[in-house]
């Protein structure tokens, strides 16, 4: 059996809070954020409502994700730590 999600944890710096989710490995990253954005929202009782597309980064190299890349082409694994800015 395949594994087609994976567990991260999220930083959102604009709530000073921490996430993990479970993401999809095939979708594109600009799909994730999409979805990360309704989770947190939720998640922080509405106080999280972007008004522009935000970018994943890398929590330990400060390397962006690419949006138009699928989670697993950008190398994204179980366990990775992101920042949503």
């Amino acid at each position: 059996m395949t594994m087609n999600k994976i567990l991260v944890s999220i930083y959102v710096p604009a709530l000073d809070e921490k996430y993990d989710f479970w993401i999809p490995i095939n979708k594109k990253v600009y799909k994730v954020i999409l979805l990360l954005i309704r989770l947190i929202y939720e998640k922080s009782d509405g106080h999280y409502e972007p008004t522009t597309l935000p970018l994943l980064y890398d929590k330990l190299t400060a390397q962006f994700y690419d949006i138009d890349l699928t989670v697993k082409d950008n190398k994204i694994m179980n366990g990775t730590q992101m920042i949503l800015i």
